[in-house]
């Protein structure tokens, strides 16, 4: 394939922090603007009735990235758009579609500024600086979404119990830099064209996946760890070929 951007999956721990007061947009390091196009079109042989589409295409608020530039644009012409939010703040576009047609196309064009920015500026507080740590109530129940697990196969039973921690607890960016490199070490990374993700133990088994199975691979792994982690999605910009 050609270099340029691609959907990419990953494992994001989840414990809100202070903000640090830094922000990248104002940055004066040096930035590159990134031009994607996402499109999505089918053709009909006859037509026919479209239902309501729900479109999840639109980056985050919070996305630390700025979007300079952004647009929607759907065909058939005749069609309704709402905008909305989810419970986590992320933009949805609500399409309906009143009359028969022979095409849907939905096209996606942005512009992204890609400052470069350290991915450790950040605060821990006092209280989670060490692992293990203990979530507070309202943390907890706040997330606990993020907490939940799937029964663990014998693969993913004994990666587990492989992690070492010492009896004095372990600086927790030190430890997750741990568990990212032995993940990294065991799992190869190819791309995947199939749909879905594949479950922990197949992608322990194969000690093979591609960004989204070894995202997934380790939010599992956190979980089980007892730490709050969810699934997130972006685009990865490479300037080289992945083969």
């Amino acid at each position: 394939p050609e270099p340029g951007p691609r959907l990419r999956n990953g494992a994001e721990t989840t414990r809100p922090p202070p903000s640090t007061g830094a922000d990248p947009r104002t940055s004066d390091r040096m930035s590159i603007h990134v031009a994607l196009e996402h499109r999505t079109h089918y053709a009909f042989d006859r037509p026919v009735g479209i239902g309501p589409h729900v479109v999840r295409l639109r980056p985050a608020p919070h996305s630390r990235t700025p979007v300079l530039s952004y647009s929607l644009t759907v065909e058939p012409a005749d069609h309704f758009v709402n905008w909305q939010q989810d419970a986590f703040g992320n933009f949805l576009a609500r399409l309906v579609f009143p009359a028969k047609a022979t095409e849907l196309s939905i096209t996606v064009d942005l512009v992204a500024d890609l400052t470069v920015v350290n991915p450790f500026d950040f605060f821990v507080e006092p209280d989670a600086e060490r692992f293990p740590f203990a979530y507070g109530p309202d943390e907890r129940r706040d997330l606990s979404p993020y907490f939940e697990v799937e029964e663990p196969g014998p693969h993913l039973k004994a990666w587990l119990a492989g992690v070492e921690v010492p009896a004095d607890g372990m600086r927790i960016v030190d430890f997750l830099v741990a568990v990212n490199q032995r993940l990294q070490g065991d799992i190869a990374y190819t791309t995947r064209f199939e749909p879905g993700v594949q479950t922990p133990e197949q992608t322990l088994g194969l000690a093979l996946g591609s960004c989204r199975d070894t995202g997934w691979l380790l939010v599992q792994v956190l979980r089980h760890l007892g730490l709050a982690a969810r699934f997130v999605s972006g685009y990865l910009v490479q300037l080289a070929p992945d083969v």
